[in-house]
This record gives C-alpha cells, sequence and structure tokens, in this order.
C-alpha cells in the first residue's frame, strides 16, 4: 500500500500522533508522574529523586548538567506529552494520517538546500598570490571574479574579498579601495559613527584601515559577509536576471524595494549621515525578496566634501532612490538619463499604477526632502511589507520548531554513542557489555538493528522517531529486549530504559570530573 506521495505504507508513520487507548494513556500519566523527574528514578529510591528537584529552569544546552531537560513540575499541572510531536501553525495543508510521509519531520527542501548552498559558499576557500593576512583576517577570497573594475562610484577600482577573522572566527566581507592615500586622519574616524549605524537594511560596517600588502596603498573597509548575494545590478540586468520571464517587474517588489531602502535611510538620516552608495550595484539582494545597502561610510572617508552640507547630501539620496527604482520599473540602466526621462515615465504610467508612478517621478525630481514626510506617502506599503514579514517569520518559526524537537532526539541518540561500544572505562574493558549497560546495547538494537521475518534490514525512521521519544518521556510502555543469539530476552520499559542510560552516562560524567 502506497500513500499519495509515491511512499511505501508504514505503520509507524506518525503512529505516535494517534489517539491512544484509554488504558494506555492511563498508564503513560502514571508513568509521568512518577518518572518524569530529571534522571528517572524510581519510586523507591526517594533520596535520589529529591537530590534532583530543581528550584528554577535547567539550561538543556549547558556544560554539566543533565540534557533531558525538564522544567519544574509547578510549572503545569498535567504533564506534556512529550513523545508526541506538536507542529505549531502555519501549516501548508491539511493531509490525512497515511498521506503524511517523513519529511514532514525535517527543514523544508527548499530551505534546506539554500541554507547549504550559503554554508557551502561561505567556508570555501581559494589559493591566490594574495596576502595571507590582513591584521586579524586570513584565507582571503575574492568575490568579484570580473577584471574590468568601473570607478564610477568611488572614483578608484575597488575589489572585494571573503576573510575569516582569527578574533572571532567570523567571516566578513573586505572591501579594498586600491590607490587611495590617506591625507587626514579625521577622515578615517566617521568609521565610528558608521559603526553604530544599526539597521537591518544595511550591511554592517566594522572597521577600516590602510595597507600596502596589496603592492601600493589601499584602503580596506570590514562589512558582514552575506554569502550568495547579489547586487541588484546583477540580479535585474545580469545573464540571469530574476524575472527574465516576465514582461515587467512585478510592482509589489518595486514597493518591497522602496519601503526597505526608505528604512535604511530613515536609520542613516537619523543618526546625522547620507548614504551617498545608492546605486543598483551597491545594493544587495540577500535572500528572496531581502535586500540591504551596501559600502556605507566609504565615500565619507574617500571622498568628504565639505562644501556640500549634510542636507544636499541626504537630498541627493531620496533622487538616487528615485533613479534606481525607475531603471528597475522600466528595465533598462538608461531609462533614468535625462533625455529618457519623460519616455520612462509614460511607460511606467502604463505598465503601474499611478501611485508609483507619482512616487518614482518626485523621488527623480528632487521633491521629496525629509524621510518622515516620505514614510508618510508610502506608508500603506509600509503595513504590507510588515505584514509579510510576519508571514515569513511564522514560516521560519515553524521550519525552526521541527529542528527543536529534532535537537532532543539527537541529544538521546549522543547518549546512546557515548554509551554503546566503549571499549574500555574505568579499567574495566567490558564496561558497555555488563549490566544495564547491556541492556542499553539491546536497546540500540531494538532501534536500529531490527530485521523483518525473511532476515532482512528493517530501515524505518518512524520507528527510530517513535522509540527515541517514547524513551526521551520515559512511559511504563514495556518493551521485550532479545539478545543477538537469541538466547536471552529482557522485558523492560522506557522508564527503566531511561534511568539505566541516565546512570550510565552520569558514570561517564562523573569520572570526567575526578
Amino acid at each position: 500500500m502506497e500513500n499519495t506521495y509515491g511512499y511505501p505504507y508504514s505503520p509507524y508513520f506518525y503512529s505516535f500522533l494517534m489517539p491512544q487507548p484509554m488504558d494506555q494513556q492511563q498508564s503513560y500519566h502514571a508513568g509521568l508522574q512518577h518518572g518524569f523527574d530529571n534522571m528517572g528514578h524510581g519510586d523507591n529510591n526517594a533520596a535520589a529523586m529529591a537530590s534532583y528537584e530543581y528550584t528554577s529552569q535547567v539550561n538543556p544546552y549547558a556544560q554539566g548538567q543533565d540534557i533531558f531537560y525538564q522544567p519544574t513540575q509547578s510549572t503545569y499541572t498535567i504533564p506534556l506529552n512529550y513523545l508526541n510531536y506538536a507542529p505549531i501553525a502555519p501549516y501548508t495543508q491539511k493531509l490525512l494520517t497515511f498521506q503524511k510521509n517523513i519529511h514532514s519531520f525535517f527543514l523544508s527542501d527548499n530551505l534546506r538546500e539554500e541554507l547549504q548552498r550559503k554554508s557551502e559558499a561561505a567556508r570555501q576557500v581559494l589559493h591566490s598570490s594574495l596576502p595571507s593576512s590582513l591584521n586579524e583576517y586570513h584565507s582571503l577570497v575574492p568575490l568579484d571574479m570580473s577584471p574590468q573594475k568601473s570607478t564610477q562610484t568611488f572614483g578608484y577600482s575597488s575589489w572585494v574579498y571573503k576573510a575569516f577573522s582569527t578574533e572571532d572566527a567570523h567571516i566578513y566581507a573586505l572591501r579594498r579601495i586600491e590607490g587611495f592615500r590617506l591625507s587626514n586622519e579625521n577622515d578615517i574616524r566617521v568609521v565610528q559613527r558608521w559603526k553604530k549605524v544599526t539597521s537591518a537594511n544595511i550591511v554592517t560596517i566594522h572597521n577600516a584601515w590602510t595597507t600596502t600588502k596589496f603592492g601600493d596603498s589601499s584602503i580596506v573597509f570590514v562589512y558582514d559577509y552575506h554569502p550568495l548575494s547579489k547586487t541588484l545590478m546583477e540580479a535585474h540586468f545580469g545573464p540571469n536576471p530574476i524575472f527574465a520571464g516576465s514582461r515587467h517587474v512585478p510592482e509589489n517588489v518595486i514597493w518591497s524595494y522602496i519601503v526597505q531602502l526608505a528604512s535604511a535611510l530613515k536609520t542613516i538620516h537619523g543618526t546625522g549621515l547620507a548614504a551617498r552608495v545608492l546605486d543598483l550595484s551597491k545594493v544587495l539582494l540577500t535572500s528572496k525578496m531581502r535586500i540591504r545597502l551596501n559600502c556605507v561610510g566609504i565615500l565619507d572617508v574617500i571622498a568628504s566634501d565639505p562644501a556640500k552640507n549634510l542636507t544636499d547630501n541626504q537630498l541627493e539620496d531620496f533622487r538616487k532612490l528615485g533613479e534606481m527604482m525607475l531603471a528597475i520599473a522600466c528595465n533598462s540602466p538608461l531609462a533614468v538619463t535625462p533625455q529618457n526621462f519623460t519616455k520612462s515615465m509614460d511607460y511606467v504610467g502604463k505598465q503601474y499604477s499611478s501611485g508609483l508612478r507619482e512616487v518614482i517621478q518626485s523621488l527623480y525630481q528632487g521633491h521629496v526632502k525629509n524621510i518622515d514626510e516620505f514614510s508618510k506617502v508610502i506608508a500603506p506599503h509600509i503595513l504590507q511589507n510588515f505584514n509579510a514579514s510576519l508571514h515569513s517569520e511564522d514560516a521560519l518559526e515553524s521550519e525552526l520548531h521541527k529542528e527543536l524537537e529534532n535537537g532532543r532526539l539527537f541529544r538521546l541518540v549522543s547518549k546512546l554513542g557515548f554509551i554503546n561500544e566503549r571499549p574500555e572505562f574505568d579499567h574495566d574493558p567490558r564496561w558497555s557489555e555488563t549490566g544495564d549497560r547491556y541492556l542499553i546495547k539491546l536497546f540500540r538494537d531494538f532501534v536500529f538493528h531490527s530485521v523483518d521475518e525473511a532476515g532482512h534490514p528493517v530501515v524505518d525512521i518512524a520507528h527510530v522517531v517513535t522509540c527515541l521519544n517514547k524513551l526521551d518521556a520515559g512511559i511504563d510502555e514495556k518493551i521485550m529486549l532479545v539478545s543477538r543469539d537469541s538466547l536471552n530476552c529482557f522485558v523492560t520499559s522506557y522508564k527503566d530504559m531511561k534511568r539505566n542510560i541516565e546512570n550510565a552516562f552520569q558514570d561517564l560524567l562523573k569520572n570526567g570530573r575526578r
């Protein structure tokens, strides 16, 4: 029998999500009342149970504390069913029990693939002739492989590298401005002001210094590194534009760009600074519909202009924002030239709403004077983007909840791995094969090494998940463990197995603390 996904049906699939018989539920809750202490000791060891009564929450991830995390009993009246999964909203769709499959336990394929690709890109290294280190940064990897460098934005050629920090082991992006010689030490002090600018739509700057390790006089700026990012220029006008199959960029995408960049300008202007780098090549698309303003602070260091006051630079930010949105709306960087402006606005008026056309026109023509007034104009779209971000947060929290459950089981499997097949402990080469540790070994075989009537391995992850969840809960359900030679069998409960595992694990911990 197969389910609608084409996977063979197994009675173990989501069996622990099904309602249990009343007598089993009563046995379960009775077991929880007596066996849900942190160590799983039985009723007869009152002193041991008293020694593990906690007066505050236990951190399950702290070193030296028990991995079987259990809040204080006073936090709830009915013990939680830890052997059952409890998925949280939002739910993708309603499925019957036999339609569900094992993929529901883990991160979605698309999200997992995206995170794995970013992790792979972040850890990638490349042997090159670049300097071995720059201050505390090492293992430089060039991110921009184009041999032709434009000097339009900064007036100098610039290069971008990925580098690893020896101080915190994090990965950063280093932007080098080639051929720049710092003439006034006060110019570089503005970086300290930019370091205090914190916004979800700005790539954070961390440091800046001059160097001659590249064979010339250069200045290097350190930013957060966002793997697999693309500039808006690459995303919309590169070899593989993201909306290649559409006649024009969807309007909601342009509004999202405007709202996010307005958020960045709100933070920058509110701290008495100006962005000065609003350009398609300096805005990063770090994930789906998520953009960040990059390279902030560079022009304040290398091109400080006392003749141009702060107000003029902030007004220029709005005009540059209008140019960017006009180019994206018209699908052409040439649409922003003065000679093409009238035709470009006519095209925007035909393809998009009058509200978007008016906003782009007012930005481009310099009619926007203040970020607060501009925020009032785009307020409806700010609320729409805020609502979309909350939906995205709910979806990610639902995915994270799956990993919370998987983390519990991983800690259990780790304990089993520490105990089973240990060659020697406390000068006893047969420690893992004697006493309660022998039952733990048989339990491992019961969970992972089962075979069917034909002797074929049973590879059923739902069976593994079910058993480990029951073990974590420490319920009174009985199981029969059979030795490998089939000459001995033992009837025990998950509650007893939890106690045995914890006792063996505590023996390992106590020996390690001597």
